[in-house]
């Protein structure tokens, strides 16, 4: 029996919970949560994008390479639902293109070229602390209805805690270093995407499932695996 989107949610909640540890993979922690929410929430698509030393978003994990594109394109443009979201601290709901084109047309340009007709971002925040957003696209038009929004608030904060390692807001600096490290190992993570799609001769979607899958299977962290592709240390099968 396929599992209800009640156990789906419980499911993630106790994956982000287990990240409670001294030791964790932030990339695949953040991945995990990305690839649930598209299903708890009926969603084609999610993003996350979080700050790095320098103040500045970047894209560290996404469900799609349309996704991730709409993440940079923000970040590019310094417009979209995304980037309000993490400047606000507030979540930022759009519902169909039209609201989408008053308020940033170069987003909702291209997100109507990728086929989205509503996102709905969550603020990655801890009292006063944003670290970026988690971002939901939907090629339906609609708003999250009030249950939907809640729970997505409440896995967004149960990730942010797991980041923070329950850290106090004094030594908050020593969590921007393990956010640091987690972007420099997306870079890496990207990189051995892009090789292994040219080596195996698949789409940059199931290369990066090639990757992670090989990291699960020999309980190894994901970004290690990207950096011995990429260093030629490693073949894929």
């Amino acid at each position: 029996m396929a599992p209800t989107r009640e156990q789906r949610l419980v499911d993630t909640f106790v994956a982000l919970t287990d990240t409670l540890v001294d030791d964790y993979d932030v990339v695949e922690l953040l991945q995990n949560l990305v690839d649930g929410v598209v299903e708890i929430f009926d969603a084609s698509a999610a993003g996350i994008l979080l700050v790095n030393q320098a103040q500045e978003l970047e894209v560290l994990a996404s469900t799609s390479e349309r996704s991730s594109f709409l993440g940079l394109l923000q970040l590019d443009a310094g417009e979209g639902p995304c980037v309000e979201c993490f400047a606000t601290g507030r979540p930022v709901s759009v519902r169909d293109h039209a609201e989408m084109e008053r308020r940033w047309p170069t987003f909702a340009a291209a997100s109507a070229e990728s086929g989205y007709a509503s996102v709905h971002s969550i603020p990655m925040r801890l009292r006063e602390t944003t670290l970026g957003s988690l971002n939901l696209f939907r090629e339906t038009e609609g708003a999250l209805n009030r249950e939907d929004a809640l729970a997505a608030q409440a896995l967004t904060d149960v990730a942010t805690i797991s980041i923070l390692q329950q850290r106090t807001l004094e030594h908050a600096n020593l969590a921007q270093q393990q956010l640091q490290r987690a972007l420099e190992s997306r870079v890496v993570i990207e990189q051995a995407k892009g090789f292994v799609a040219q080596t195996h001769r698949v789409g940059m979607e199931e290369a990066f499932a090639l990757l992670r899958g090989y990291a699960r299977s020999h309980q190894e962290l994901l970004a290690d695996v990207a950096r011995a592709v990429v260093e030629r240390r490693l073949v894929l099968p």
